[in-house]
């Protein structure tokens, strides 16, 4: 008797010991139309758990990953959220590579009351603020405010847009229209791509001829902007382009062809310039040392924008596991919420009750595409 007793207690020691590890679940699109984002997503997240782990955890805890690949579909999303949540017992969730994805998960983590950091732009994510959803990208509207902060700099205040019709280049577009006016720039035309259009250049000859224009700008990611870039050089337009944040990686240039895209410019994060970073730049380290962690673990594949919105989410959530009281949905919550002065890859993050961004205006970056490479232009 006195055995099966000593058996059922190791038994049960061992029960907790496995249900110690602190469980948290990511969604996002490692493969599909959206896997140039959502692979470094992966990668990163993968590799900062592991990382993480190996130092010993949090407070001697493990942290346990369940990592779904949505393949760009927010029904998948939606689904994998509520997988997460009922069967795997996540503590907290981050992902959501698209707006459309983030909006399917978020529904469920809001219903749920378990935090989730979103991955994408759009601002409706953020705002109005949800008590169970933030988000590590600058928004849209953010977007388009410093790329009209450039074009007035440079005397451009009569522009064309063109945007995609998924949800980044719907919101996008609203938000660019909404703010234009009290930014001093003028939209004289205004045209739409679809997700899957292979052939921009009626849209871009249209825009072309408008009287007066000065400078382009596209709202859109994936394929189409890559696609614009191409057709924009095969028409010889040579006014200023400029690309949305949903492009900032070297895969865009790739896509697009370095020649096709030299001198296009676009808001983006230090990650993608962080060795011409001032060395006063309290960023410089922190993008330096996830650069060199991501391409060691990914055997030299370069870092991307995308990548370094996992790792500040990353960093956002585990240091607020470490924070809070307990590992529990409810207080997690509350220590994510309560993360000051946290510096990232993509700006320093100052979240408060009103705001769940945490990002002013001034960590986006304005860079152009040079020689194949990147430029920091302010």
């Amino acid at each position: 008797m006195k055995r099966i007793v000593t058996g059922v207690v190791a038994l049960a020691l061992m029960a907790t010991a496995a249900s110690a590890d602190i469980k948290i679940g990511a969604i996002v699109s490692e493969t599909g139309p959206a896997s140039s984002l959502g692979d470094p997503e992966a990668r990163t997240i993968r590799m900062m758990v592991e990382e993480l782990n190996t130092r010993g955890g949090i407070k001697g805890e493990k942290l346990k990953l369940v990592l779904y690949d949505d393949s760009g579909d927010p029904s998948k999303a939606k689904t994998f959220a509520t997988r997460l949540v009922e069967d795997d017992s996540v503590v907290a969730m981050v992902g959501g590579t698209t707006t459309g994805t983030s909006l399917a998960i978020l529904a469920v983590a809001e219903e749920s009351k378990v935090p989730f950091i979103s991955l994408a732009g759009a601002i409706e994510i953020i705002d109005p603020v949800k008590p169970y959803v933030f988000k590590t990208p600058h928004t849209d509207r953010m977007a388009c405010l410093k790329i009209f902060e450039d074009m007035k700099s440079r005397g451009l205040v009569k522009i064309g847009l063109i945007s995609g019709t998924d949800g980044f280049g719907a919101s996008m577009r609203a938000q660019c229209l909404t703010v234009a006016k009290s930014s001093g720039i003028e939209i004289v035309a205004d045209e739409t791509y679809g997700p899957k259009d292979a052939d921009m250049t009626p849209q871009l000859t249209n825009i072309r001829n408008k009287p007066g224009i000065q400078a382009i700008l596209n709202s859109g990611f994936g394929q189409g902007p890559a696609t614009i870039t191409r057709n924009y050089a095969q028409l010889g337009i040579t006014l200023p382009l400029y690309q949305s944040h949903g492009v900032a990686s070297n895969a865009f240039i790739e896509l697009s062809g370095a020649k096709n895209a030299e001198g296009v410019r676009l808001p983006g994060t230090a990650l993608l310039v962080g060795e011409l970073l001032d060395p006063k730049d309290p960023q410089k380290a922190v993008v330096l040392a996830y650069k060199a962690s991501f391409e060691k673990a990914a055997g030299g594949a370069p870092v991307s924008t995308f990548g370094g919105y996992a790792h500040d989410a990353m960093r956002i959530l585990t240091g607020a596991i470490a924070k809070a009281p307990s590992a529990k949905p409810a207080a997690i919550r509350d220590a994510i919420e309560a993360t000051t002065g946290l510096v990232g890859t993509t700006g320093t993050y100052n979240y408060s009750k009103t705001d769940h961004l945490g990002l002013d205006l001034s960590a986006f970056r304005i860079l152009e595409i040079n020689n194949g490479g990147w430029k920091l232009v302010q």
